[in-house]
């Protein structure tokens, strides 16, 4: 007689969802994330409304869950995908890349604004239950697509992610500054309050889950490296133009993440998201590793990641960097470069390139 064998937790967690009840279209939101091996709480609370948050220096307050979404943000945008709220947005904008591949099909039924900045008037029409918004420049006291203070006084409640006000002072200009180094704590944190916002708390739990096991497991497999204890790197995002000096990762944001969490020092020690320095000087710092961010966008010649390649190995400066001369050369997801979920993603990347470099 075989032995019984107690249930998958995964198989536990949803036979307790539906002994509490949960309906099969709330159910059908967490399959994906389960089956892909997140766990879950037993007791994932139900949002209890009205709901009162503070995001931002800013309350904002939720009577029951919005019935739609507009995402000015492609991290915004992929996080309410996978928390299975993808039928509840009505209009995306802000892209760098194309969506994560799991959502193409969906993605490309919902309509797109804009590539970059959409207009105010552009998001209102769309009489959005929630802006859901990635950076503050563009919904924020300075806001180039508009204020919170304008949707506000249409009734729309806007939620800018965590990520992008969280240890940061965005009243700065450009990029913004930060005054703490970025942690995923504010990527989780914009994950469960959306969850909870929309009355989908589980969905959020097996969505952080599933990211702080990615997270682990690429520490873990940079850990196991014999890596040199002295590794330094540069991160390239992109240049207004390719003869002057290009944007760079300062030492607090998410490449800063990346390389700490990965034991590697970052050459470039400014606070700012993403100063501008000038070749010579990156060159006197001879970074070991160069992460360079590949886009579809084109707002500057030097977002074409060939464009970045073919500088690196011709300029008379760059080309004898040791990172250029021995070839250490990684390309990136550019949103990856951002405090975005998909920073713990690059933490991969980086993870995955650093096991196939020699520095011998």
């Amino acid at each position: 007689m075989r032995p019984f064998r107690r249930p998958p937790f995964r198989v536990l967690s949803l036979m307790v969802l539906l002994s509490d009840g949960m309906d099969w279209m709330r159910l059908s939101i967490l399959t994906a994330a389960l089956l892909a091996g997140a766990t879950l709480p037993l007791h994932a609370q139900d949002t209890d409304y009205p709901l009162t948050l503070m995001n931002c220096g800013v309350e904002v307050s939720f009577d029951a869950a919005p019935d739609s979404a507009v995402t000015i943000g492609q991290s915004a945008t992929e996080i309410l995908y996978s928390l299975g709220l993808a039928p509840k947005v009505s209009g995306t904008a802000v892209w760098f890349n194309p969506v994560l591949p799991e959502y193409a099909e969906i993605n490309a039924g919902i309509e797109r604004l804009a590539d970059n900045d959409p207009s105010f008037e552009s998001v209102v029409a769309k009489r959005p239950g929630l802006v859901a918004v990635q950076y503050e420049w563009h919904v924020g006291e300075n806001g180039i697509v508009g204020t919170r203070e304008m949707f506000g006084d249409l009734g729309i409640p806007t939620y800018i992610l965590p990520a992008d006000c969280d240890t940061k002072d965005n009243s700065t200009g450009g990029d913004g500054t930060r005054i703490g180094a970025f942690e995923t704590g504010s990527v989780y944190k914009g994950i469960r309050e959306l969850a909870e916002i929309f009355d989908v708390s589980a969905a959020g739990e097996a969505l952080v889950a599933k990211l702080q096991a990615t997270e682990s497991a690429a520490i873990t497999r940079a850990e196991s490296l014999d890596l040199p204890e002295d590794l330094s790197a540069l991160f390239w995002f992109s240049s207004a133009d390719l003869e002057i000096d290009p944007y760079v990762a300062g030492r607090l944001g998410a490449p800063g993440y990346m390389m700490s969490k990965l034991g590697i020092e970052n050459v470039i020690q400014s606070d700012e998201e993403w100063p501008t320095v000038g070749w010579e000087s990156i060159a006197r710092a001879d970074p070991d590793i160069l992460v360079i961010a590949y886009m579809d966008r084109r707002r500057f010649p030097a977002d074409d990641v060939e464009k970045k390649l073919e500088f690196l190995r011709s300029d008379p400066v760059t080309s004898q960097m040791t990172a250029v001369r021995e070839g250490r050369i990684v390309q990136m997801d550019a949103h990856a470069m951002s405090a975005t979920m998909r920073s713990i993603y690059g933490l991969q990347t980086l993870s995955e390139a650093l096991a196939e470099m020699s520095f011998k």
